[in-house]
């Protein structure tokens, strides 16, 4: 018999986006032009703010550390043509002609309901939900993306053992979760049929020992320990607009 596949509740589209920077060519051309570049890019992210403002969306801008890219942007948006127009406006741009294009990645922000019929169509009111499915990314100072998938092997293989069980053992993870509450907050979004993996996970933290230290201790859970798989991570700290000038000055 089958496992019985559980119901999400799907929210915003999500695009992690990142970039190396052409230093090279940057160093090269005048100072006007780099000065221009620059205003213009403030002004863009003037316009997604006020984006953000009304609660049609959210972005948050960090640099990367380590050499898998310079810049990492991340989108959120109601639809994929909006996600798509997000990222035609920043390649558009001035200084998107010292963007390289690197590492993307496509998904939905979700929540996981194993239990649909458990609180019915009001849970879709519910204002948690609201702010769960379509958060309003945290500024913190440092943020941890990394993709992920559940594992497909012939003795552990996460789509065919029962509902029940995926629930008790979600719920436990969940548990050590909770320990980081204040410390860490996650994003949760879904990417199968969306790109290479199966989810997406972003961390955000004030102290980025506290990602060493989550994802440290989740690997004990034995959802992670038998089930897990997981893709490269990408750590950036945050790049607030009012800093945009020195990050790009020479």
């Amino acid at each position: 018999m089958a496992a019985e596949a559980v119901v999400t509740m799907d929210g915003w589209c999500v695009l992690h986006d990142t970039r190396t920077f052409d230093w090279a060519s940057w160093k090269i051309v005048s100072e006007q032009e780099r000065q221009e570049a620059v205003e213009e890019f403030k002004a863009l992210l003037a316009k997604w703010d006020a984006v953000e403002e009304e609660k049609n969306g959210s972005q948050s801008l960090y640099k990367v550390v380590g050499n898998k890219a310079d810049l990492m942007f991340i989108f959120l948006r109601p639809s994929m043509d909006e996600l798509e127009e997000v990222k035609r406006e920043l390649n558009k741009s001035k200084i998107g002609d010292f963007l390289i294009p690197g590492y993307s990645y496509v998904s939905i922000v979700e929540m996981t309901m194993h239990n649909p019929m458990e609180g019915g169509k009001d849970r879709e009111l519910d204002p948690r939900v609201e702010a769960r499915l379509k958060p309003i990314l945290p500024k913190w100072e440092h943020a941890c993306f990394y993709p992920m998938a559940r594992r497909r092997w012939k003795d552990a293989n996460w789509f065919e053992i029962s509902k029940e069980e995926r629930t008790q053992l979600l719920y436990e993870h969940g548990m050590t979760g909770r320990k980081y509450a204040g410390l860490v907050k996650e994003i949760i979004s879904g990417s199968i049929g969306l790109d290479e993996w199966e989810w997406g996970v972003t961390l955000f933290a004030h102290d980025p020992l506290q990602f060493k230290k989550i994802v440290y201790e989740m690997r004990f859970d034995e959802v992670t320990a038998k089930y897990g798989e997981f893709g490269d991570f990408i750590i950036g700290n945050y790049l607030p607009k009012e800093d945009i000038t020195t990050y790009f000055a020479l």
